[in-house]
C-alpha cells in the first residue's frame, strides 16, 4: 500500500497527495474497462434487474457484453457517427449502464439529462452540446423533448426505453460486423472525450463539463484498488439516485469495473422493499437518506412508546463508536452496546436488507453523530468529496483509513492543495479537461494547473480533508464576522421536522434563517406529540409546538458556534423547496441565489420587525 505524505508549506498552504496504484495507461478508454472484467469473471453476475414476481433476475459479465454489443451494432445501423453526442434522459436503472457502455463501443458521447429537466433545460443541453440523438424513457420525457425540437434541428433520431426501442434497435443492427465495433471500440484514445456532464447549476446556468476516457479508467482502477474491501466481486450495491448525475454515474462504471453487482431502485417508496430483497453489501446515498433512516427509526419508535430507549440506544451506539476511536471501550459501556445491539441496532440493520456493510455518502457534509451511529451497527459511512469537474470522488474515507468527520484522504493518483484563502484546489487523474464552449470559466477554474472547487475546507496532519463550506456562500456580517452557512445549516436540517435550512445574514447585524418543514415527517412527529396529522404546512408554520421544537434544533445548533456566528431569529415557511419550485437543484442541493431572491421580503422582515411580533422566529 502506498503511504500518504503532506507537505506544509511555509505560507501555511497544506499539500498532500497519494501517489497511484495502478500505472496509468494512455491509450485505454472505458470499454476496456468492461472487457477486463469479462475476461476475468465473464460467469459472474454484474447487474440484477427485477422480476414480475418480485425477485432479481441476474445478469453476468457475459452477457451485459453481449447487449452492449448488440445495441452498439443498432446505434451504428441507426447512422450514429463515431464522436456524435447523444442526449440520455432517463431514471436510474440497468438500462442507464447498458446504454452507456453500448454508446462508447459505438465510438458514440452520451449526454446525460436529469429525467425532471424542464423543456427549456433540455433545449438548452442539446443546443449547447450539438448532440444529434435523445434517447427518452417514458412518454413524458419525450413530450418535453417534444415541446422544443422544432428549435433543435440538428436532433434528427429520438427512441424511448418505454416503447421498447432498444430492443428494436439491437434487432436492426445484425447486419452490422463484429469488426466495426471493434473499429470504434478501439478508436478512442484516453484523453478523448466519454461524456458531457452538464453541472446541475445551483447557481447560473448548467456548465458542460468535459470528462476523458482517462479520467474514468485511471479513477476506476486506482479507486478500486484502494477502494478493495468494498469493490469486489461478490459485492453488490442497490442504486437508488440519479444516474444522470456525476456521484452514480461513477459507481455504476467502477462497478463494472470491480465486478460488483448492480441493482436498480427509482422508486424511493420501494427501497426498503427492494433492499430487504436484493441484500446490498453497500449503498450509495446523500447524508439527506442517512438522516431519513435515523429520523424515521426515532419517529416510529417514539410512536410505539419506545423513544428513550431508542434515544438511549443511540447515544450508547455514538458512545461507542468514539470509544472505539480512543482504542478502548469500557466494560459498562461494552455491556450496553450488546444489549441494544440485539434489541435495536439489528432491526435497523435487517430494514436495509441484512447485509450492509459499508455506505459511500457524498454530496453534501454528513453530522460526525450520524457517521458514530452507522458505524456502531455495523454500517461504515464511508464520506467523500468530488465535483462533477473531478469525475466524483476526489478524497474518500475507505476502510484502512477512516476518521468521521471527515471527508477523507486524496485518492490514488490525487492532490488536494489548500490554497491562502482556505479553497480546496485539486489535481491528478481525475479533473476534468475543460468546460464545453466556455474557455473563460475553463481558464479561471483550472488556473495554476489546480482545479479551483470554489470550496473552503482544511488538511488535517495525516492528510485528511474536512469541507466547511462553498467560497461564494461565505456570508460577512455587518460586524465583518465571516460565516460559512454549512456549520448551522447541516445541524439544523438533522431534525426530523426540518425539511430545508438556508442561513441568511449577508452584510446584516446578525444571523436569521429561512427554514421549511419535512412533510414526511411532519405528520407522524405531530401524532407522536399529541397533536393532529392533519395540520396543513401552513397551520403547522405558526404553532407553537413545532416553533419550540425548531427553536430546540436551531438551539443546539448554535452551541457550536461563537454568538457572533449564531441564528439569531427563524422563519418558518408555509412551503417547502423542490426542484418543481426552482430551489432544489436536481442532486437536492438548495439554490441559494434563487432562494434569497423569492424570499426577500420574507428576509427583511426578519431585519426590520421587532421580535415581538414574529411569532415564529427569537432573539437571544
Amino acid at each position: 500500500m502506498h503511504s500518504q505524505f503532506t507537505v506544509p508549506k511555509e505560507s501555511e498552504v497544506n499539500e498532500s497527495y497519494t501517489p497511484v496504484m495502478v500505472e496509468p495507461d494512455p491509450r485505454a478508454n472505458t470499454t476496456a474497462l468492461l472487457l477486463d472484467r469479462v475476461r476475468l469473471t465473464p460467469d459472474e453476475p454484474l447487474f440484477s434487474i427485477p422480476t414480475a414476481a418480485g425477485g432479481w433476475s441476474d445478469i453476468t459479465a457475459r452477457q451485459f457484453h453481449e447487449r452492449v454489443v448488440a445495441l452498439a451494432k443498432g446505434f451504428v445501423a441507426a447512422g450514429i457517427q463515431p464522436g456524435e453526442k447523444i442526449g440520455f434522459m432517463c431514471r436510474t436503472r440497468f438500462e442507464w449502464t447498458l446504454v452507456d457502455f453500448a454508446a462508447w463501443f459505438a465510438g458514440a458521447v452520451l449526454v446525460p439529462i436529469y429525467e425532471t429537466s424542464s423543456p427549456s433545460q433540455v433545449h438548452y443541453i442539446l443546443s449547447d452540446s450539438g448532440a444529434t440523438a435523445i434517447i427518452v424513457e417514458t412518454p413524458d420525457h419525450f413530450a418535453r423533448f417534444d415541446e422544443i425540437r422544432s428549435d433543435v434541428p440538428q436532433v434528427t433520431k429520438a427512441w424511448q426505453v418505454d416503447l421498447g426501442d432498444l430492443d428494436k434497435l439491437a434487432a436492426s443492427g445484425t447486419g452490422i460486423s463484429d469488426d466495426e465495433i471493434e473499429q470504434r471500440r478501439s478508436a478512442a484514445q484516453g484523453s478523448d472525450l466519454a461524456t458531457l456532464i452538464y453541472t446541475s447549476g445551483s447557481t447560473g446556468k448548467p456548465k458542460g463539463c468535459v470528462l476523458t476516457h482517462s479520467n474514468f479508467v485511471e479513477l476506476s482502477r486506482n479507486a478500486a484498488a484502494e477502494m478493495a474491501e468494498v469493490l469486489h466481486p461478490g459485492a453488490s450495491t442497490l442504486l437508488f439516485i440519479t444516474t444522470a448525475h456525476i456521484f452514480a454515474r461513477f459507481i455504476s462504471i467502477i462497478s463494472v469495473q470491480a465486478g460488483v453487482k448492480v441493482g436498480h431502485q427509482a422508486d424511493t417508496k420501494q427501497l426498503l422493499p427492494s433492499l430487504g430483497s436484493f441484500k446490498p453489501t453497500f449503498l450509495l446515498a446523500v447524508p439527506r437518506v442517512f438522516e431519513k433512516v435515523y429520523n424515521s427509526a426515532e419517529q416510529k419508535a417514539e410512536g410505539s412508546g419506545k423513544g428513550k430507549i431508542f434515544r438511549k440506544a443511540a447515544e450508547v451506539a455514538v458512545a461507542h463508536s468514539k470509544a472505539l476511536d480512543d482504542g478502548h471501550v469500557p466494560l459498562k459501556l461494552k455491556a450496553q452496546f450488546a444489549l441494544f445491539d440485539r434489541v435495536v441496532y439489528a432491526k435497523l440493520k435487517a430494514a436495509m436488507g441484512g447485509n450492509v456493510r459499508f455506505a459511500v455518502s457524498g454530496s453534501a457534509p454528513l453530522g460526525p453523530r450520524l457517521g458514530h451511529f452507522f458505524r456502531s451497527h455495523g454500517i461504515r459511512i464511508l464520506e467523500g468529496y468530488g465535483l462533477t469537474e473531478t469525475t466524483a470522488p476526489a478524497t474518500v474515507n475507505v476502510p484502512h483509513k477512516f476518521k468521521i468527520g471527515t471527508v477523507g484522504p486524496a485518492l490514488p493518483g490525487v492532490g488536494i492543495r489548500i490554497a491562502e484563502d482556505g479553497e480546496v484546489l485539486v489535481k491528478g487523474i481525475n479533473v476534468f479537461k475543460e468546460y464545453w464552449n466556455n474557455p473563460h470559466a475553463t481558464a479561471e477554474s483550472l488556473a495554476g494547473e489546480w482545479f479551483h472547487t470554489g470550496d473552503i475546507g482544511a488538511l488535517d496532519e495525516d492528510g485528511y480533508l474536512t469541507i466547511t463550506g462553498r467560497k461564494k456562500e461565505i456570508i460577512v456580517t455587518a460586524g465583518g464576522k465571516n460565516v460559512a452557512p454549512a456549520a448551522l445549516e447541516d445541524p439544523i436540517r438533522s431534525n426530523p421536522l426540518v425539511g430545508q435550512v438556508v442561513v441568511v445574514g449577508d452584510q446584516k447585524p446578525f444571523i436569521s434563517a429561512l427554514i421549511t418543514l419535512d412533510s414526511e415527517m411532519l405528520p407522524v412527529w405531530l401524532h407522536n406529540n399529541g397533536e393532529s396529522a392533519d395540520l396543513t404546512l401552513a397551520e403547522a408554520a405558526v404553532h407553537p409546538k413545532v416553533l419550540a421544537e425548531i427553536q430546540r434544533a436551531v438551539d443546539a445548533a448554535n452551541a457550536a458556534v461563537s454568538r457572533a456566528e449564531s441564528v439569531r431569529k427563524f422563519q418558518v415557511l408555509d412551503t417547502e423547496f423542490t426542484e418543481a419550485s426552482g430551489h432544489l437543484t436536481p442532486k437536492m442541493s438548495i439554490k441559494r441565489n434563487v432562494i434569497l431572491e423569492d424570499f426577500r421580503d420574507v428576509i427583511e422582515r426578519m431585519y426590520t420587525a421587532a421580535p415581538e411580533t414574529q411569532g415564529n422566529s427569537l432573539v437571544h
